[in-house]
């Protein structure tokens, strides 16, 4: 049996999930939902730094994306924008961009990561 690993569990989910060498890091959205799509985009970001840090693991060992906007057409430019410059060259996952109903209504954006264990 493949041991698991959870970081920040509650009774709903966890946050991260390391097994069979990916981390699998879930939904992620804003703190500060009155920023537009760049600034809640960045502090998703920052938050996906943070978890993969928590696995023992950076961006530079993301494989996939899925990322969520509440409005594509509107948001999908500015989204793109912070996380073209938040990427390092050379270490872009696979990914795909959708529209969603969010959570919340002052939600832009949601992002979903995975990565390589180290």
């Amino acid at each position: 049996m493949t041991d698991i690993t959870r970081i920040e569990s509650n009774a709903r989910m966890s946050r991260v999930v390391i097994t069979g060498g990916i981390v699998y890091v879930g939904g992620l959205t804003a703190g500060d939902a009155t920023q537009d799509i760049k600034g809640q985009t960045a502090q998703v970001l920052a938050k996906i730094e943070e978890y993969l840090g928590k696995a023992g693991v950076d961006k530079t060992r993301l494989i996939s994306a899925q990322i969520w906007l509440k409005d594509i057409e509107r948001d999908f430019a500015g989204m793109n924008e912070v996380w073209d410059k938040w990427l390092a060259e050379g270490t872009q996952p696979v990914r795909a961009t959708g529209e969603s109903k969010l959570a919340r209504n002052d939600l832009l954006v949601e992002i979903i990561v995975t990565a390589k264990a180290a």
